[in-house]
């Protein structure tokens, strides 16, 4: 087998390949993080049947232990978006801040609803209510969109069960409650700059909402929708029940050490357990006459939007078992430690992925399964790793990112506007979250 330094240099040349072909040529990331673990495996002198081993172990191992969560979370988040419930909360958050403060009730909607929905996906959903709130409040839709937008992205990059976050704990290892509770704190930061982004700099470019209807016509014409109560819950509950699960997992077994109460609560706080029963919740959304519909195309459209996830979460997991028997971390561990790059390490290397080739999953799931065999090594806590990571994936989004088309194209915004005001203002919320968890880091070991 090769040595550290030249294993250190062939995984360069492989982040750089997995960029090319991902960014520039737009090859699908299962096929080339597949094809890269093999190349990488033969190249650093692995014996051709222990690549293979690895390929397939690592794969399995990690589907086996984020595989269902994905899939759940993913039909939750459909349910949420086809029953109208997405709407329900943003209204409710509405009456909460004030149609007057209409850019900061749009970000706090956006961080709820991205939790379980992808960013694309929220955006769109909530385009019709953000024009016509900008219309009603005279307000620039450069300002909605990025308030909408940073509220969105601030959650869907750190905060499980969104895809990203959760391959990224099961990948590095992290307590899935603790991704959760770490990157619920970072996001509000996060949120908060990305509103006052727009407030400031949205402001400047005036950009009229082209939408004829009202605020009202737009809520009556979607019908009755769920209670917001209601359509908190499926998400809610699952996120309560994972951090109770937490809170059992202290040493000082807060719950009881002997009963039937630890055991309960690390059962139903299992994510898997806790995102199965977000599902049954969410069907409680459904209208009667659509729960046909709820239960077969719904439920396969969820179960299609996490297929590709899965996909590159597993073949992610298969170069990072290959990357395990390489001589990479005895290397790092004699030669590269004294850097003290410590937990600025994830976010710089998620940065560098997502600025280059433009997908903000395929960044954290490629630096979670890089530093995944160097965590101990480096001496990092692999909660706050995941949530530096997710901080590093907003770090940029422009034009070869596909959520940058979607909030200027559904905005009306002109390219060049965009990436004065809503590239921009990716950057700062990256670097506040990325300042949230290091001071995290200096309380949490």
């Amino acid at each position: 087998m090769v040595s550290g330094g030249i294993a250190l240099l062939l995984l360069l040349v492989a982040v750089v390949l997995i960029v090319y072909f991902t960014g520039k040529l737009k090859v699908n990331a299962f096929v080339v993080l597949i094809m890269i673990a093999f190349l990488f495996g033969l190249a650093i002198g692995m014996p051709a049947l222990n690549v293979v081993k690895a390929i397939k172990d690592g794969f399995g191992g990690t589907l086996s232990s984020i595989g269902i969560v994905i899939v759940a979370g993913t039909i939750i988040g459909i349910i949420l978006e086809k029953t109208g419930a997405a709407l329900s909360m943003t209204q409710a958050i509405l009456k909460l801040v004030g149609k007057e403060r209409s850019p900061l009730a749009m970000s706090i909607a956006g961080y709820v609803v991205s939790i379980p929905v992808f960013c694309d996906s929220g955006y769109v959903i909530l385009t019709p209510l953000n024009k016509a709130l900008a219309k009603e409040s005279g307000t620039s839709m450069a300002v909605m969109a990025i308030a909408l937008s940073t509220g969105l992205y601030a959650t869907h990059t750190m905060v499980p069960p969104t895809p990203g976050p959760i391959a990224a704990a099961g990948t590095v290892g992290a307590d899935l409650g603790l991704v959760i509770l770490y990157g619920l704190i970072a996001a509000i930061p996060a949120m908060l700059a990305g509103y006052f982004w727009a407030i400031t700099v949205g402001k400047k470019y005036d950009i009229p909402s082209d939408v004829e209807e009202s605020y009202t016509d737009l809520i009556n014409k979607y019908g009755k929708l769920p209670s917001a109560f209601m359509s908190f819950m499926p998400l809610v509950i699952p996120i309560v029940l994972i951090l109770l699960k937490s809170v059992a997992d202290f040493p000082t077994k807060p719950f009881g050490k002997e009963g039937w109460l630890t055991p309960a609560i690390s059962f139903i706080g299992d994510p898997v357990t806790a995102l199965t029963i977000g599902v049954l919740i969410s069907l409680l959304l459904v209208k009667k006459e659509e729960m046909g519909t709820a239960v077969d195309k719904w439920m396969a459209a969820g179960i299609k939007d996490a297929a590709i996830i899965l996909a590159i979460t597993g073949a992610g997991g298969s170069f990072g078992k290959v990357l395990q028997g390489s001589p990479i971390v005895d290397f790092i561990k004699t030669n590269m430690t004294g850097l003290n790059l410590g937990i600025f390490l994830p976010f710089i290397i998620a940065a560098a992925l997502k600025t280059a080739q433009g997908s903000s999953t395929v960044a954290i799931i490629t630096t979670a399964t890089i530093l995944a065999p160097l965590l101990q090594t480096l001496g990092l806590n692999p909660a706050l790793t995941v949530i530096a990571i997710g901080a590093g994936a907003m770090v940029v989004s422009h034009a070869n990112d596909s959520y940058f088309w979607v909030v200027s194209q559904f905005s009306n915004m002109p390219v060049n506007t965009a990436y004065k005001a809503y590239t921009s203002a990716t950057a700062v919320e990256g670097i506040v979250a990325m300042i949230v968890v290091a001071i995290l880091s200096l309380f949490i070991r």
